[in-house]
């Protein structure tokens, strides 16, 4: 590892550190109870699964929330969800990745509407690898209360299955 990548760890570290700090503090606010609520109706939609497995989905939701607020990379959720076992690493990944994004936008879509946002404008990772569904939401705005339904599913961006689109968030004026 060169001295240029130690550097860039150690900063990475640093920030995710005290990022980490100010969103327990969000987490234990208001905000963070709106933030579980929008993820607890989303563990609700998985009425047809077992209920050990709808137990386990809503422990990855709940690990996906401390791996955001932790500052932690989808990487670490992969191998917690992989230590269950009956999971290739390719699904766990996906699973993680997923997860991770529900939980970033849902925690986004909780301080966004304490602050009085009305909606977002629709982002995308602008490369070869977006769905078509999400390339036709680039910039398009987005009310919180009314995610848009693509490909079958409904949710607001960062929300969909290996989904790096996300919401960027209009504030109101004063």
């Amino acid at each position: 590892m060169s001295t240029l990548e130690i550097s860039d760890d150690a900063m990475w570290r640093e920030r995710s550190v005290a990022i980490s700090s100010g969103l327990r503090d969000i987490m234990n606010s208001g905000t963070g109870q709106v933030t579980r609520s929008i993820i607890d109706e989303q563990v609700k939609l998985f009425k047809s699964l077992p209920l050990q497995a709808a137990d386990r989905v809503y422990d990855i939701h709940n690990a996906a929330i401390e791996a955001v607020v932790s500052g932690k990379r989808s990487s670490e959720l992969t191998k917690e969800i992989m230590r269950t076992g009956d999971v290739t690493e390719a699904r766990a990944r996906t699973i993680a990745r997923t997860e991770v994004g529900r939980a970033s936008t849902a925690l986004t879509q909780a301080r966004s509407t304490a602050i009085g946002s009305p909606g977002y404008i629709w982002r995308t990772a602008e490369d070869s690898d977006v769905r078509h569904s999400h390339k036709q939401m680039e910039g398009k705005y987005v009310d919180w209360s009314k995610p848009p339904t693509l490909d079958g599913m409904t949710g607001h961006a960062g929300q969909f299955p290996n989904c790096r689109c996300y919401p960027e968030v209009v504030i109101p004026e004063s």
